[in-house]
């Protein structure tokens, strides 16, 4: 099974490269998000927990979320792999994902991480809003702010696979093809399978 973590902070690509990516390697996408929004829908015993907590104001806990995933995963058996999106954000989920995935004789493959310079994003971001319909993406000082805190929180997970050599980082700025064919070079030497 190839399990594989796309970071990338707002507007480096990571939605675009994302869909081709599950597309060519046939990986079920993992969106937190999704699939919490998912179970709170089903009104599954673990969507009706994260309700309570968001209910309250409060984050949903982590290990309400690795059982989401540890769900998601047992229901699609047939998979080749998984494409994680928005989990981990920070070193004890990336420590709880890692055990999870250990426990169903999996692990993640690679993290790959799309470069984008910090001016570029704001111009994508700024660009991306004048159609996306996202106040987000209009305000300059927002999408700063956003940056910020994805250096700040990714980081830490970044530095935590590096300690096991997954992570590989990609320039994010160019061609929307080059970029994909970079991933896909680093996906193709390590997907045996």
């Amino acid at each position: 099974m190839f399990n594989l973590i796309l970071f990338g902070p707002p507007g480096s690509g990571k939605g675009t490269q994302s869909e081709r990516l599950i597309a060519k390697y046939g990986l079920k996408h993992l969106s937190t998000g999704d699939i919490l929004r998912n179970e709170i829908a089903n009104r599954t015993p673990l969507g009706l927990a994260a309700q309570s907590y968001m209910d309250k104001g409060h984050l949903v806990p982590d290990e309400v979320v690795i059982e989401m995933i540890s769900s998601a995963l047992d229901n699609n058996p047939q998979a080749h792999g998984f494409l994680f999106d928005g989990f981990p954000r920070t070193t004890a989920q990336a420590e709880a994902l890692d055990k999870l995935l250990a426990q169903k004789g999996t692990a993640i493959s690679v993290v790959l991480a799309l470069q984008v310079e910090e001016e570029e994003l704001v111009k994508r971001l700024l660009k991306r809003g004048l159609t996306s319909g996202r106040s987000d993406d209009t305000d300059e000082p927002k999408i700063r702010t956003r940056y910020a805190e994805y250096q700040k929180k990714t980081a830490a997970v970044a530095e935590y696979y590096k300690k096991y050599d997954k992570v590989v980082d990609i320039p994010g700025e160019g061609d929307v093809d080059e970029i994909f064919q970079s991933l896909s070079r680093e996906i193709d030497q390590r997907d045996r399978a």
